[in-house]
């Protein structure tokens, strides 16, 4: 596995009290594909974790550039900010199930140790995964950033046929390519035999050696 991607779990200790207030208290609320969570400079008084479909946070710069941070699976914590605000937006992938529930309660019920660990660990997490999309940036070529992002995605399904929750917009403003190189280059791995897409959004690892080669 690339070492762009580290291994993520669903929760670290710190943050598993959390978790547990969260499974206890919290209120499962229904998201439609591309449905927002809450919007970039909203107040930060609720605490997000997904439960099924994907997430993705998203800012606009002040020139309109759309800068996509993260994606959150089944199991992840997000909108757990170290200031009052979003600095993101998040934004539901596909139709989707989210656990809200307000700091306040966390705190009454956790206490405001576990919150703040929960914070810190979330921020350990978040910074882990910042330093590794900056080296995927920074260091790999097109192929090799697509590469990486597929193989990761082939390690998280234990299926032979894997459903990408995003489209090749999201994966091109993800990997800081052109949504015409993405698409390029994901036609040049399936015509090396390497990927095999049998549909714009599913796809099967062919030659996993040869990806993992790349992603290194």
């Amino acid at each position: 596995m690339s070492q762009a991607y580290a291994s993520r779990t669903p929760a670290s200790e710190e943050a598993m009290g959390i978790v547990e207030v969260m499974d206890r208290l919290g209120t499962p609320m229904r998201f439609a594909r591309n449905a927002e969570v809450y919007a970039q400079d909203d107040e930060a008084e609720f605490l997000y974790r997904v439960v099924s479909g994907t997430v993705r946070t998203v800012r606009f710069a002040s020139d309109g550039r759309r800068l996509l941070g993260d994606f959150y699976y089944a199991g992840d914590l997000f909108g757990l900010e170290a200031g009052p605000r979003h600095r993101f937006s998040a934004e539901v992938l596909t139709d989707g199930v989210v656990q809200v529930l307000k700091r306040t309660a966390v705190r009454a019920f956790a206490g405001e140790a576990a919150m703040q660990a929960a914070i810190l660990a979330e921020t350990h997490k978040e910074l882990g995964r910042t330093q590794s999309h900056l080296m995927l940036l920074s260091c790999r070529s097109a192929r090799e950033r697509v590469a990486a992002f597929l193989l990761n995605q082939a390690d998280r399904c234990p299926h032979p046929a894997v459903e990408l929750p995003m489209g090749r917009q999201d994966m091109a403003d993800y990997l800081g390519l052109t949504i015409e190189t993405v698409s390029r280059t994901l036609t040049q791995l399936q015509d090396a035999a390497i990927v095999e897409f049998a549909a714009a959004r599913r796809f099967s690892v062919k030659q996993r050696d040869a990806l993992e080669r790349l992603a290194e």
